[in-house]
Protein backbone atom coordinates (compact mmCIF):
# COMPACT_ATOMS: atom_id res chain seq x y z
CA UNK A 1 0.00 0.00 0.00
CA UNK A 2 1.22 3.26 -0.55
CA UNK A 3 2.13 5.63 2.29
CA UNK A 4 -0.67 7.75 3.39
CA UNK A 5 -2.95 5.96 1.50
CA UNK A 6 -6.12 4.55 2.71
CA UNK A 7 -7.95 1.68 1.67
CA UNK A 8 -12.07 2.36 0.23
CA UNK A 9 -14.37 0.03 1.68
CA UNK A 10 -16.89 0.05 -0.84
CA UNK A 11 -16.54 -1.47 -3.84
CA UNK A 12 -17.44 -0.38 -7.51
CA UNK A 13 -17.98 -2.49 -10.41
CA UNK A 14 -14.73 -2.42 -13.01
CA UNK A 15 -13.74 -4.38 -15.93
CA UNK A 16 -10.25 -5.29 -15.37
CA UNK A 17 -7.34 -4.16 -18.01
CA UNK A 18 -3.93 -4.55 -17.08
CA UNK A 19 -2.04 -3.36 -19.94
CA UNK A 20 1.26 -1.43 -18.63
CA UNK A 21 1.66 1.76 -19.87
CA UNK A 22 5.27 1.34 -20.01
CA UNK A 23 5.31 -1.80 -21.96
CA UNK A 24 2.77 -0.63 -24.49
CA UNK A 25 5.17 2.02 -25.63
CA UNK A 26 8.51 0.05 -25.32
CA UNK A 27 6.85 -2.45 -27.94
CA UNK A 28 5.57 0.04 -29.92
CA UNK A 29 9.00 1.67 -30.20
CA UNK A 30 10.82 -1.74 -30.90
CA UNK A 31 8.88 -2.32 -33.75
CA UNK A 32 9.26 0.84 -34.93
CA UNK A 33 5.21 1.85 -35.05
CA UNK A 34 4.46 5.02 -34.69
CA UNK A 35 1.79 5.41 -31.52
CA UNK A 36 -1.06 6.52 -33.37
CA UNK A 37 -0.72 3.03 -35.91
CA UNK A 38 -1.46 1.56 -32.50
CA UNK A 39 -5.04 2.62 -32.65
CA UNK A 40 -6.14 3.83 -36.09
CA UNK A 41 -5.36 0.78 -37.74
CA UNK A 42 -8.06 -1.34 -35.91
CA UNK A 43 -10.35 1.15 -35.23
CA UNK A 44 -10.91 1.64 -39.16
CA UNK A 45 -12.63 -1.28 -39.30
CA UNK A 46 -15.00 -0.77 -36.51
CA UNK A 47 -12.77 -3.35 -34.25
CA UNK A 48 -10.86 -2.30 -31.08
CA UNK A 49 -7.35 -3.40 -30.11
CA UNK A 50 -7.21 -5.76 -27.65
CA UNK A 51 -4.29 -4.55 -25.62
CA UNK A 52 -2.13 -1.39 -25.93
CA UNK A 53 -2.80 1.97 -25.87
CA UNK A 54 -6.43 1.96 -26.93
CA UNK A 55 -6.99 -0.25 -24.04
CA UNK A 56 -5.66 2.36 -21.50
CA UNK A 57 -7.45 4.80 -22.88
CA UNK A 58 -10.63 3.25 -22.12
CA UNK A 59 -12.01 3.79 -18.50
CA UNK A 60 -12.33 0.81 -16.71
CA UNK A 61 -15.67 1.94 -15.11
CA UNK A 62 -17.73 3.04 -18.15
CA UNK A 63 -15.23 1.87 -20.94
CA UNK A 64 -15.33 5.20 -22.27
CA UNK A 65 -12.58 6.97 -23.74
CA UNK A 66 -10.81 9.28 -21.29
CA UNK A 67 -9.87 12.76 -21.99
CA UNK A 68 -8.08 14.98 -19.21
CA UNK A 69 -8.25 15.32 -16.62
CA UNK A 70 -7.40 11.81 -16.62
CA UNK A 71 -6.55 10.76 -13.18
CA UNK A 72 -5.00 8.03 -11.21
CA UNK A 73 -4.38 5.97 -8.06
CA UNK A 74 -0.84 5.74 -5.80
CA UNK A 75 -1.04 2.17 -7.63
CA UNK A 76 -1.65 3.74 -11.31
CA UNK A 77 -4.65 2.60 -12.24
CA UNK A 78 -6.45 4.98 -14.34
CA UNK A 79 -10.36 6.49 -14.76
CA UNK A 80 -12.25 9.58 -16.41
CA UNK A 81 -12.94 12.50 -14.38
CA UNK A 82 -16.62 11.77 -14.30
CA UNK A 83 -16.27 8.51 -13.24
CA UNK A 84 -13.84 9.48 -10.43
CA UNK A 85 -17.21 11.64 -8.85
CA UNK A 86 -19.09 8.02 -9.06
CA UNK A 87 -16.97 6.02 -7.17
CA UNK A 88 -16.55 8.89 -4.19
CA UNK A 89 -12.62 9.12 -5.06
CA UNK A 90 -12.37 5.30 -4.96
CA UNK A 91 -10.28 3.58 -7.21
CA UNK A 92 -12.42 0.53 -8.45
CA UNK A 93 -9.34 -1.52 -9.14
CA UNK A 94 -7.59 -1.34 -5.94
CA UNK A 95 -9.58 0.21 -3.64
CA UNK A 96 -7.12 2.68 -2.75
CA UNK A 97 -8.27 6.29 -2.04
CA UNK A 98 -7.60 8.15 -5.60
CA UNK A 99 -6.67 11.63 -4.40
CA UNK A 100 -6.10 13.91 -6.72
CA UNK A 101 -2.53 12.22 -9.22
CA UNK A 102 -3.16 12.97 -12.99
CA UNK A 103 -1.99 10.48 -15.18
CA UNK A 104 -0.02 13.56 -17.25
CA UNK A 105 1.76 10.96 -19.55
CA UNK A 106 -1.22 8.85 -20.55
CA UNK A 107 -2.83 12.71 -21.47
CA UNK A 108 0.38 13.48 -23.54
CA UNK A 109 0.29 10.22 -25.47
CA UNK A 110 -3.27 10.77 -26.23
CA UNK A 111 -2.10 14.04 -27.84
CA UNK A 112 -0.24 11.72 -30.59
CA UNK A 113 -3.24 9.84 -31.54
CA UNK A 114 -5.44 10.10 -34.42
CA UNK A 115 -8.85 7.99 -34.33
CA UNK A 116 -11.96 7.04 -36.71
CA UNK A 117 -15.09 8.82 -36.13
CA UNK A 118 -17.22 6.02 -33.59
CA UNK A 119 -20.13 6.77 -36.94
CA UNK A 120 -17.86 5.23 -39.50
CA UNK A 121 -20.01 2.49 -40.00
CA UNK A 122 -22.92 4.80 -40.72
CA UNK A 123 -20.54 6.35 -43.47
CA UNK A 124 -18.13 8.86 -41.75
CA UNK A 125 -14.64 7.58 -42.83
CA UNK A 126 -12.95 10.83 -41.64
CA UNK A 127 -10.13 10.73 -38.91
CA UNK A 128 -9.62 12.92 -35.73
CA UNK A 129 -6.67 13.55 -34.00
CA UNK A 130 -7.77 12.39 -30.09
CA UNK A 131 -8.66 15.30 -28.69
CA UNK A 132 -10.58 16.50 -31.62
CA UNK A 133 -12.80 13.54 -31.87
CA UNK A 134 -15.34 13.92 -29.40
CA UNK A 135 -16.59 17.59 -30.85
CA UNK A 136 -16.41 16.08 -34.27
CA UNK A 137 -18.77 13.31 -33.41
CA UNK A 138 -21.18 15.67 -30.93
CA UNK A 139 -21.82 17.08 -34.57
CA UNK A 140 -21.43 14.61 -37.10
CA UNK A 141 -23.53 14.33 -40.13
CA UNK A 142 -23.85 10.67 -40.21
CA UNK A 143 -25.01 10.44 -35.91
CA UNK A 144 -27.89 9.23 -35.74
CA UNK A 145 -31.51 11.22 -35.42
CA UNK A 146 -33.96 11.08 -32.60
CA UNK A 147 -36.93 10.53 -33.41
CA UNK A 148 -39.05 13.25 -34.33
CA UNK A 149 -42.57 12.51 -33.11
CA UNK A 150 -43.78 14.87 -30.65
CA UNK A 151 -46.56 13.28 -29.01
CA UNK A 152 -44.59 11.81 -26.52
CA UNK A 153 -41.07 11.41 -25.40
CA UNK A 154 -39.13 8.45 -27.77
CA UNK A 155 -35.78 7.54 -27.33
CA UNK A 156 -35.39 5.59 -30.38
CA UNK A 157 -33.10 6.21 -32.82
CA UNK A 158 -31.49 5.95 -36.15
CA UNK A 159 -31.07 6.81 -39.92
CA UNK A 160 -33.82 8.34 -41.90
CA UNK A 161 -35.42 5.21 -43.55
CA UNK A 162 -35.49 3.67 -39.62
CA UNK A 163 -37.28 6.41 -38.22
CA UNK A 164 -39.89 6.60 -41.18
CA UNK A 165 -40.33 2.73 -40.90
CA UNK A 166 -40.42 3.58 -36.97
CA UNK A 167 -42.86 6.35 -37.23
CA UNK A 168 -45.33 4.79 -39.49
CA UNK A 169 -45.44 1.38 -37.41
CA UNK A 170 -44.93 2.33 -33.94
CA UNK A 171 -46.54 6.14 -33.86
CA UNK A 172 -49.11 5.48 -37.00
CA UNK A 173 -48.17 8.67 -38.19
CA UNK A 174 -49.72 9.51 -41.37
CA UNK A 175 -48.11 9.08 -44.14
CA UNK A 176 -48.99 11.11 -47.90
CA UNK A 177 -46.80 11.47 -50.82
CA UNK A 178 -46.53 14.51 -52.30
CA UNK A 179 -45.32 18.58 -52.30
CA UNK A 180 -48.74 20.15 -51.88
CA UNK A 181 -51.23 19.36 -48.12
CA UNK A 182 -54.75 20.50 -47.16
CA UNK A 183 -55.26 19.08 -43.62
CA UNK A 184 -58.13 19.74 -41.45
CA UNK A 185 -57.42 19.54 -38.00
CA UNK A 186 -60.69 18.93 -35.41
CA UNK A 187 -61.08 19.44 -31.41
CA UNK A 188 -63.84 20.15 -29.26
CA UNK A 189 -63.38 22.22 -26.14
CA UNK A 190 -60.67 24.50 -27.56
CA UNK A 191 -60.61 26.47 -24.91
CA UNK A 192 -59.51 23.30 -22.79
CA UNK A 193 -56.27 23.01 -24.48
CA UNK A 194 -53.84 25.15 -23.39
CA UNK A 195 -50.36 23.06 -23.80
CA UNK A 196 -50.66 19.74 -26.54
CA UNK A 197 -47.81 19.10 -29.47
CA UNK A 198 -49.80 16.33 -32.44
CA UNK A 199 -47.85 15.72 -35.51
CA UNK A 200 -49.79 15.32 -38.40
CA UNK A 201 -48.51 13.63 -41.13
CA UNK A 202 -45.09 12.94 -42.94
CA UNK A 203 -44.57 13.88 -46.00
CA UNK A 204 -42.47 12.42 -48.97
CA UNK A 205 -41.58 15.76 -51.49
CA UNK A 206 -38.61 15.38 -54.26
CA UNK A 207 -37.69 12.06 -52.28
CA UNK A 208 -37.06 13.38 -49.05
CA UNK A 209 -39.43 13.39 -45.58
CA UNK A 210 -41.02 16.52 -43.97
CA UNK A 211 -42.73 16.31 -40.84
CA UNK A 212 -46.14 18.82 -40.05
CA UNK A 213 -46.53 19.87 -36.78
CA UNK A 214 -49.84 21.26 -34.57
CA UNK A 215 -49.01 22.57 -31.14
CA UNK A 216 -50.98 24.46 -28.66
CA UNK A 217 -49.13 26.41 -26.07
CA UNK A 218 -48.96 30.31 -24.09
CA UNK A 219 -47.12 32.91 -25.82
CA UNK A 220 -46.93 35.26 -23.27
CA UNK A 221 -50.65 35.50 -21.57
CA UNK A 222 -52.09 34.63 -25.10
CA UNK A 223 -52.91 31.17 -26.30
CA UNK A 224 -52.04 29.72 -29.33
CA UNK A 225 -51.73 27.21 -32.33
CA UNK A 226 -48.79 26.70 -34.30
CA UNK A 227 -47.94 25.21 -37.29
CA UNK A 228 -44.45 24.17 -38.88
CA UNK A 229 -42.57 21.77 -40.86
CA UNK A 230 -39.39 20.25 -40.27
CA UNK A 231 -37.04 18.38 -42.21
CA UNK A 232 -35.73 14.69 -41.87
CA UNK A 233 -31.90 15.40 -42.98
CA UNK A 234 -29.44 17.69 -41.82
CA UNK A 235 -29.86 21.57 -41.79
CA UNK A 236 -27.73 22.35 -44.91
CA UNK A 237 -30.35 20.17 -46.74
CA UNK A 238 -33.23 21.70 -45.43
CA UNK A 239 -32.11 25.24 -46.55
CA UNK A 240 -32.39 23.98 -49.86
CA UNK A 241 -36.81 23.96 -49.54
CA UNK A 242 -39.10 26.75 -49.04
CA UNK A 243 -42.90 25.95 -47.82
CA UNK A 244 -46.35 28.20 -47.08
CA UNK A 245 -48.59 27.13 -44.40
CA UNK A 246 -52.15 29.38 -44.76
CA UNK A 247 -55.31 28.85 -42.43
CA UNK A 248 -58.67 30.84 -42.83
CA UNK A 249 -61.86 31.62 -43.07
CA UNK A 250 -65.04 33.77 -43.56
CA UNK A 251 -62.75 36.01 -46.18
CA UNK A 252 -60.27 36.42 -43.93
CA UNK A 253 -56.61 33.94 -44.08
CA UNK A 254 -52.96 34.10 -42.43
CA UNK A 255 -50.09 32.77 -44.56
CA UNK A 256 -46.37 31.91 -43.17
CA UNK A 257 -43.64 31.52 -45.68
CA UNK A 258 -40.25 30.01 -44.33
CA UNK A 259 -37.82 27.37 -44.40
CA UNK A 260 -38.06 23.83 -42.79
CA UNK A 261 -35.90 23.35 -39.88
CA UNK A 262 -33.99 19.84 -39.74
CA UNK A 263 -34.85 17.17 -37.43
CA UNK A 264 -31.69 18.02 -35.35
CA UNK A 265 -33.87 20.88 -34.00
CA UNK A 266 -36.29 19.70 -30.95
CA UNK A 267 -40.15 20.59 -32.10
CA UNK A 268 -39.46 21.89 -28.55
CA UNK A 269 -36.74 24.58 -29.86
CA UNK A 270 -38.57 25.18 -33.40
CA UNK A 271 -41.80 26.10 -31.11
CA UNK A 272 -39.57 28.52 -28.63
CA UNK A 273 -38.74 29.87 -31.65
CA UNK A 274 -42.05 30.93 -32.95
CA UNK A 275 -40.39 30.09 -36.28
CA UNK A 276 -44.05 28.41 -38.24
CA UNK A 277 -47.70 30.03 -38.70
CA UNK A 278 -48.57 31.34 -35.26
CA UNK A 279 -52.67 31.60 -35.25
CA UNK A 280 -53.85 33.05 -31.71
CA UNK A 281 -56.62 30.83 -29.81
CA UNK A 282 -59.03 34.19 -30.73
CA UNK A 283 -58.39 34.44 -34.66
CA UNK A 284 -58.46 30.34 -34.52
CA UNK A 285 -61.82 30.43 -33.46
CA UNK A 286 -63.37 33.23 -35.11
CA UNK A 287 -61.69 31.11 -38.53
CA UNK A 288 -63.77 27.92 -36.93
CA UNK A 289 -66.94 29.46 -37.15
CA UNK A 290 -67.13 31.96 -34.49
CA UNK A 291 -68.99 30.11 -31.49
CA UNK A 292 -66.65 28.80 -29.36
CA UNK A 293 -67.59 25.16 -29.35
CA UNK A 294 -65.35 23.30 -31.84
CA UNK A 295 -61.83 24.22 -33.76
CA UNK A 296 -61.93 23.42 -37.20
CA UNK A 297 -59.09 24.64 -38.80
CA UNK A 298 -57.81 23.64 -42.56
CA UNK A 299 -54.15 24.12 -42.59
CA UNK A 300 -53.55 24.12 -46.46
CA UNK A 301 -49.53 24.03 -48.05
CA UNK A 302 -47.02 23.22 -50.29
CA UNK A 303 -43.52 22.64 -50.44
CA UNK A 304 -40.20 23.81 -53.19
CA UNK A 305 -37.14 23.28 -53.86
CA UNK A 306 -35.19 26.90 -53.70
CA UNK A 307 -33.77 27.41 -57.11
Amino acid sequence: MAPGSGVCKEVFESHPKFANFDLALSKAEKNGTPIRSIIGSSEKHGVSSSNGVYELLECPVCTNLMYPPIHQCPNGHTLCSNCKIRVHNCCPTCRLELGNIRCLALEKVAESLELPCRYHNLGCHDIFPYYSKLKHEQNCQFRPYNCPYAGSECSITGDIPTLVAHLKDDHKVDMHDGCTFNHRYVKSNPHEVENATWMLTVFNCFGRQFCLHFEAFQLGMAPVYMAFLRFMGEDYEAKKFSYTLEVGGYGRKLIWQGVPRSIRDSHRKVRESQDGLIIPRNLAIFFSGGDGQELKLRVTGRIWIEQ
